[in-house]
């Protein structure tokens, strides 16, 4: 007999399905609990809470694990480009060689945006977060795609979308920031692939002959994979309960960009960066900031150590600080907030309060270091996160309106007043 849960309400017993994904991942199905008892849960912020069953992403917090489609972290980052894990998360499975070709030369195909929309970016001030501007550009490409907006169209007709979203997302960001510096737009290159191909737009200049060094191009690109996708969190969870209104993909992948924005989620990275440039204007004092972060009694706290979700340690801190090590040295950076950097990571790496809490350098302070290193501002930070999560986004909407889920409807526990009666204005 399958394995059941069973809960005791007012005298009487109930009792539930338990069911078991495949690394063994153990859930109380609870989905007829209010039909049959009356009852919802209470899980504030749905930490306890598995929304959705997903082929996607397994990560294991407790052990450090993290998986795309059953591929370990480590493989795809060592031996895959970006295009080929976007392809693996969207379509469920590697792609051969002639798959590979015919992803990458449609997306390449794609890489324009209406020239029309340089109108929107003119009208931004110079000021504008990039993030605000992203998550708008994005919302507007639905209408120029009208035919987007029908949710059941044929498969074809959704791929072109996808395929669409993901050539146009590195234009619209080196766009925003290329208006927000009010220098002229670059033109996206269809001889470059597709890291090359956003650093060229985003550094650029008509005058110049820009070229991207392979180590960045390599650095990036595992940034990228890295950023693909991370199971159901803050804004992946947006993106499948705004989806699941059958809102069209644009306007989706949109208000996930905007969940991104938020410092407790994808402005983490430029966070660090933020803590790192107070460290320095104060004297650079690491000693005395590590203290800071020690004393329960201070508010300060160090700024990518230690993950919500990883336990012992985030596995691909473990990558990316390899391609940090390389990136420095190929650039040959002398930056004061570069060595504060480094002073922080040997001191969690070694100091037994750290090494106690596992509290160890999480992607967020690599990333971080290593945005700052190819000279990308720090509000654009996000913009790379959303750059790198997009393929994440997408294959979790695809598999959600696949499924045909059902639109997503939380439940709350009322905590206001009770019933009374209207009192005129002259009476109160």
């Amino acid at each position: 007999m399958s394995e059941t849960a069973k809960i005791e309400l007012d005298g009487k017993t109930y009792e539930f399905p338990v069911v078991v994904g495949t690394e063994n991942e153990k859930a109380i199905d609870i989905s007829k609990l209010r039909d049959t008892t009356g009852y919802v849960t209470l899980d504030t912020g749905y930490k306890n809470t598995g929304a959705t069953k997903s082929a996607i992403t397994f990560l294991d917090g407790e052990l450090g694990i993290l998986h795309y489609r059953g591929y370990p972290i480590e493989q795809l980052a060592e031996k895959a480009t970006f295009i080929e894990v976007a392809y693996l998360l969207i379509y469920g499975k590697l792609p051969t060689q002639s798959e590979l070709n015919d992803f990458s030369n449609s997306i390449t195909k794609h890489t324009l945006v209406h020239e029309d929309m340089k109108q929107f970016f003119e009208a931004y001030p110079a000021k504008a977060h990039p993030m605000g501007v992203l998550s708008s550009m994005v919302c507007s490409l639905s209408t120029f795609y009208p035919e987007s907006l029908d949710p059941n169209r044929s498969p074809e007709a959704k791929d072109l979308t996808i395929h669409r979203l993901l050539a146009k997302l590195p234009t619209l960001a080196a766009w925003s920031y290329k208006n927000a510096m009010r220098h002229p737009f670059m033109y996206p290159k269809n001889n470059l692939d597709y890291c090359s191909n956003f650093m060229y737009m985003m550094f650029g200049m008509p005058t110049e002959d820009y070229t991207v060094d392979p180590v960045i191009v390599d650095a990036l690109n595992k940034l990228l994979i890295l950023h693909a996708d991370h199971e159901q969190n803050c804004s992946t969870s947006t993106v499948r309960i705004v989806g699941s209104s059958q809102a069209n993909l644009y306007a989706t992948i949109s208000a996930g960009i905007s969940a991104l924005w938020g410092p407790l989620h994808g402005g983490a990275n430029q966070a660090v960066i933020e803590m790192l440039e107070q460290i320095h204007n104060d004297g650079g004092d690491v000693d005395k900031w590590v203290a800071k972060a020690k004393d329960k009694e201070d508010s300060f706290r160090l700024m990518g150590f230690g993950h919500r979700v990883y336990k012992n340690f985030d596995p691909r801190a473990t990558i990316i600080k390899k391609a940090c090590d390389d990136v420095l040295e190929k650039l040959g950076i002398n930056d004061p907030m570069l060595e504060i950097a480094k002073k922080l990571e040997k001191v969690a790496l070694e100091d037994d309060y750290f090494k106690a809490r596992n509290l160890y350098p999480n992607v967020d302070f690599y990333s971080g270091i290593i945005y700052k290193a190819l000279k990308i501002p720090t509000e654009m930070f996000t913009v790379m996160f959303a750059i790198g999560r997009l393929p994440g986004w997408i294959a979790q909407w695809k598999e959600m309106t696949e499924n045909n889920e059902p639109i997503g409807r939380p439940r709350q526990i009322y905590t206001g007043e009770t019933p009374r009666d209207y009192v005129e204005i002259s009476k109160r």
